[in-house]
């Protein structure tokens, strides 16, 4: 469970380049205390604009906190108890443990889970009371109802275009939250972002930019996801430490966005008409 957890201290300002208005309408939310629901494809930076925006709000804080953000990725096996916490053993001793939202609601923390709807639906009903007027946690093991810290909030995202009928938000849910759709940058500010964290120079940062909106076409043509920013970045890295544009994007591409040959063709012809 550990590994799907991350305690975010936020020393630096993470990296985040706007795209419309959307660090204005959060800034809104938080001071409102409106849970926010982030939509959008993998790998459009739904998770970097989490920690800018942690960072943005407790930088200035009048009560500083330790981890601002807490980041829990959400998987079928996590559980409400993984969420709230539990009874340990320690010595001859059983002492309560907060689980990680139990931590944010106490401290007055950011609580981002990524990819809600692959959670238990257990876990997401759970967050319902949390995300109304009575910004309350029940903990059923103890009996305690923990009212959120005054700078709580909630923040949820996934990926509709992703997700089966099977895995969506259930009104219920999706109506707790005001929402923020996001996309893939446009090619000028998707380049800026790769040169930026992969460390290329503009004009190769331009051409995986070209390589991603290309791909991304083959959508209308039954490809369902296109290829991600994260990737762009990942070939990006690979060219930056030496090893050729066409293969980084073979590696971090071609043979990553999907296993059909069909679509890996298509794709490699994309990139060998614009990689030199």
């Amino acid at each position: 469970m550990s590994e799907a957890i991350n305690f975010a201290t936020l020393d630096s300002e993470p990296y985040y380049l706007e795209l419309a208005d959307e660090i204005e309408i959060f800034e809104a939310a938080y001071r409102a205390r409106l849970p926010v629901l982030l939509k959008g494809p993998t790998g459009c930076g739904k998770t970097r604009f989490v920690e800018h925006m942690a960072w943005r709000i407790f930088r200035q804080t009048k009560h500083p906190i330790e981890l601002p953000l807490i980041t829990i990725s959400c998987h079928e096996d996590l559980t409400a108890t993984d969420m709230v916490g539990r009874f340990l053993l320690k010595g001859d001793e059983t002492i309560w443990s907060d689980g990680p939202l139990t931590r944010a609601v106490r401290s007055g923390a950011i609580c981002y889970l990524d990819e809600i709807v692959e959670a238990r639906k257990d876990t997401t009903v759970l967050i319902h009371s949390l995300t109304d007027h009575r910004r309350l946690l029940p903990i059923d093991k103890t009996g305690e109802l923990v009212s959120a810290h005054e700078d709580f909030l909630m923040v949820i995202s996934y990926n509709p275009g992703y997700q089966s009928v099977l895995k969506d938000l259930k009104p219920s849910t999706r109506q707790r939250f005001v929402s923020l759709e996001f996309d893939y940058p446009d090619p000028e500010r998707e380049a800026a972002i790769i040169s930026h964290e992969s460390g290329v120079d503009h004009k190769m940062a331009e051409r995986l930019s070209v390589i991603g909106q290309k791909v991304r076409y083959l959508r209308e043509h039954g490809f369902e996801e296109g290829v991600s920013t994260r990737l762009l970045i990942y070939t990006g890295e690979l060219v930056k430490n030496g090893i050729t544009p066409r293969r980084a994007a073979e590696i971090a591409i071609v043979y990553a966005v999907s296993d059909d040959r069909t679509v890996q063709q298509a794709i490699a012809e994309i990139v060998d008409a614009i990689l030199p």
